[in-house]
């Protein structure tokens, strides 16, 4: 009887120990990652006189000073509009145009969709700084220099190997019996895509709209190129532009991040059964 209960003993304490280890690493690496956001919301709460000190790592007096600057004075509030503007505009284009390449790519019987698939994932690889003058010299023959339509369309274009990528490996997961019975029934591919496959695939399109969303969101380089007055520049270029000539508003910088980056946590969690169901269907085959 001793020696059960001193086996179930220990049993008890290294049951303990591994939870404890657990729960030691899950709060590092949670402290790891939100780190930096937590030290940003500390910063933007501190006053101006109290950031030239690292310490108190908690601020003695609570100030939203930095919030009302950013926005009621500055361009930020418009900048946030353009940027849900442009976001939208680039995830609504990629995720149709890209849906229906990757259900052809996916169902139909098309030559070289190997090669195809492959050249897109090729092109989505080039950076930024590869394309930029080029294109600059496009969108101004175009007459589209300084304006949401130019950020918005290079976002598309930029994110749509990405969304083809994402989403044909989404609709090769789905039943071709489905596909087979709608064309049976006197379907069309595209009606066939529209009334069977596209709400079968919504996890799918959730994630990649998801993804093409917070892309579009952040790109900096494309924004800051295209654009050159505060009525068309996206919340990452008004955020940067913030230091001023001989003073860097770090209680400003904090809290205008700080907002910038709320919206697409949002939409991250609001979001997130869909992204999980859909990472989950298109990472099992079959």
């Amino acid at each position: 009887m001793a020696r059960y209960g001193d086996h179930t003993g220990s049993g008890m304490m290294q049951w303990l120990r591994t939870r404890g280890l657990t729960v030691f690493v899950l709060f590092f690496v949670g402290l790891f990652c939100l780190g930096p956001v937590i030290w940003q919301a500390v910063t933007s709460l501190k006053p101006d006189q109290d950031l030239v000190r690292l310490p108190p790592l908690v601020p003695e007096r609570v100030t939203t000073v930095h919030y009302d600057r950013v926005l009621l004075t500055s361009s930020l509030p418009r900048s946030l509009v353009n940027s849900v503007v442009v976001a939208a505009g680039a995830t609504t284009t990629a995720i149709v145009v890209g849906a229906f390449c990757a259900f052809a790519l996916a169902r139909l019987p098309i030559a070289g969709k190997s090669v195809i698939l492959g050249v897109a994932l090729v092109t989505s690889m080039f950076p930024p700084i590869a394309v930029i003058s080029p294109l600059y010299l496009l969108m101004r023959e175009f007459g589209l220099r300084d304006t949401l339509v130019a950020v918005g369309l290079t976002h598309a274009v930029y994110s749509l190997p990405l969304a083809v990528w994402l989403l044909t490996s989404f609709f090769q997961q789905l039943p071709k019996e489905l596909y087979q019975a709608a064309r049976i029934d006197g379907c069309t591919p595209f009606q066939a895509l529209v009334t069977i496959m596209f709400p079968l695939a919504r996890p799918g399109l959730a994630v990649a709209a998801l993804l093409v969303f917070i892309y579009s969101w952040n790109e900096f380089m494309f924004a800051l190129t295209l654009t050159a007055s505060d009525t068309t520049r996206t919340a990452p270029v008004a955020v940067a532009l913030f230091p001023g000539l001989y003073e860097i508003p770090w209680g400003d910088l904090a809290a205008a991040s700080l907002v910038v980056t709320l919206p697409v946590a949002g939409l991250a969690l609001a979001f997130q059964r869909h992204i999980i169901a859909g990472l989950t269907a298109g990472s099992v085959k079959g």
